[in-house]
């Protein structure tokens, strides 16, 4: 618990969370709003809160698990972050505790904020959205925020380094499902982090916006995918933090 609350301090006390949280309002409300008034829309407001978060919001989400991480190797306040606490498991636990909640919170919100932006501004002819398909919607988008913070937390740790984290998992996250896509290898798309984090907020069934192909697997499928991934990274993370930094 002590961790826990040194990193919490340690995360709220910087400008850098605020100028990410504050800048993906901004860019979610905007993203929403600006699709919605365009005259060739026909997506409804759940699809263009799910379009926000893959576009955009989730790389602010990089940005901010890696500041929150690797910044510390950078500054060399991980020397008395390891101090402090001796158990190295300790201190990722305490981080993915910290970040989180936070993120998932983060992902809530602004999935909400970008359908309620957009359905007042969408023409008659795009289907509503039901309180329901919001609701399952937001609560997706927090899911997918919280566990793409905490696999970034597993790869800036085993980096150190916050260039090589976001370069890394850009390149995961959004490059690699167009060079898999461009090899024809369509099938393997929806098991990157990414896709798979735009398959639990679409649902079973639903087109995926990169492969046109219906989403195979449902919410709970997806999750799995997922977290598979973030167990990776943290015990990727885990093994060089335990090994390095001994």
């Amino acid at each position: 618990m002590a961790a826990t609350h040194a990193e919490w301090t340690k995360l709220w006390s910087v400008r850098s969370t605020w100028w990410c949280l504050g800048s993906a309002v901004v860019l979610m409300a905007g993203q929403a709003g600006l699709t919605a008034i365009s005259e060739s829309t026909d997506l409804p407001a759940s699809r263009i809160a799910v379009d926000g978060v893959f576009y955009l919001v989730q790389f602010v989400v990089l940005a901010l698990a890696a500041l929150f991480v690797a910044g510390e190797y950078a500054t060399g306040s991980i020397r008395s972050t390891l101090q402090w606490v001796p158990v190295r498991r300790r201190v990722l636990a305490a981080k993915c505790a910290v970040l989180a909640p936070t993120l998932f919170v983060l992902g809530v919100v602004l999935a909400a904020l970008a359908i309620a932006v957009s359905v007042p501004l969408l023409n008659d002819r795009v289907p509503d959205t039901s309180i329901g398909e919001a609701v399952r919607t937001a609560l997706a988008a927090g899911a997918y925020c919280a566990l793409l913070g905490m696999f970034t937390v597993g790869v800036s740790v085993a980096l150190r380094s916050v260039a090589g984290a976001l370069t890394v998992t850009f390149l995961l996250l959004l490059v690699a499902p167009l060079l898999l896509g461009g090899m024809g290898l369509v099938a393997a798309l929806d098991y990157l982090p990414g896709i798979a984090g735009v398959n639990v907020m679409l649902g079973e069934g639903e087109p995926s916006p990169l492969s046109g192909n219906p989403v195979p697997y449902n919410e709970f499928a997806g999750i799995g995918v997922l977290a598979g991934w973030v167990v990776a990274a943290l015990a990727a993370g885990d093994a060089v933090l335990r090994r390095r930094d001994a």
